[in-house]
């Protein structure tokens, strides 16, 4: 560990930049972790989508869309609202509004988390950069020294080849990993927001023909009430 230390110390120009790397790959991760899993995701989205239904369903758009406003900042819920705002437009209009929600959202979903592999492979870089500096400086060395202090500079320079490989790995792998996970949550809470979208247009659809049902039976009901009594009137005045 000590030797790790003096490492650091002695090889500043190269450590610096793979420790720039890392503390950039760190902020990356804690503020799209809390984002993916915290900010973002409606935690009983099940309970939000049965009662956006229920008011849909029963025709009050103003309390649907006040409970959309509840969750600021859950994509899912702003494109369910974008919904809503059109509902009174054709479905194709609607559906458009929908594509553009779900672009918005997915960028929001996505957007920083790509730059962790980059970070990855940078960081990999700069630690192969720092392992051939050494040894080319160990070589230099070796070749000016005399034979007693060979052997002793040629391990330092490939100790110090080493170190530098083993620091970018040690900050190319975390990320990856992390990389891994926050992709997968990405794509997950993606899905649930084309579902959002889906779920959404379907309840609009669903109300907009239980209208159209019930303004159709109205019609038929009144039009036999009124043949009814037309027949009544002939059979009176007979």
């Amino acid at each position: 560990m000590g030797d790790f230390a003096e490492f650091l110390k002695t090889n500043l120009v190269h450590v610096a930049p793979i420790l720039i790397a890392g503390a950039f790959a760190v902020a990356i991760i804690v503020e799209r972790t809390k984002a993916l899993y915290q900010d973002f995701p409606i935690r009983n989205s099940e309970e939000f989508f049965h009662r956006l239904s229920d008011l849909i369903m029963g025709g009050k758009t103003g309390d649907a869309l006040a409970l959309c406003d509840r969750y600021p900042g859950k994509p899912a819920a702003r494109v369910a609202k974008q919904a809503l705002l059109r509902a009174h437009q054709p479905e194709t209009l609607i559906q458009h509004g929908l594509e553009l929600a779900v672009g918005e959202a997915t960028q929001s979903i996505q957007k920083r988390t790509g730059f962790l592999a980059m970070v990855a492979n940078v960081a990999t870089l700069l630690g192969l950069l720092g392992t051939i500096a050494g040894l080319i400086h160990s070589f230099e060395a070796v070749g000016h020294a005399d034979a007693q202090q060979k052997s002793a500079l040629l391990a330092a320079g490939i100790s110090t080849a080493m170190n530098a490989t083993m620091l970018g790995l040690g900050v190319a792998i975390p990320c990856m990993i992390a990389f891994s996970l926050l992709m997968n949550r990405s794509n997950r809470l993606i899905a649930e927001v084309e579902h959002s979208a889906i779920r959404s247009l379907d309840l609009l659809k669903q109300r907009y023909f239980s209208v159209e049902t019930a303004a159709l039976s109205a019609e038929l009901s009144s039009e036999v009430v009124s043949s009814k009594s037309g027949t009544q009137s002939i059979g009176g005045a007979a």
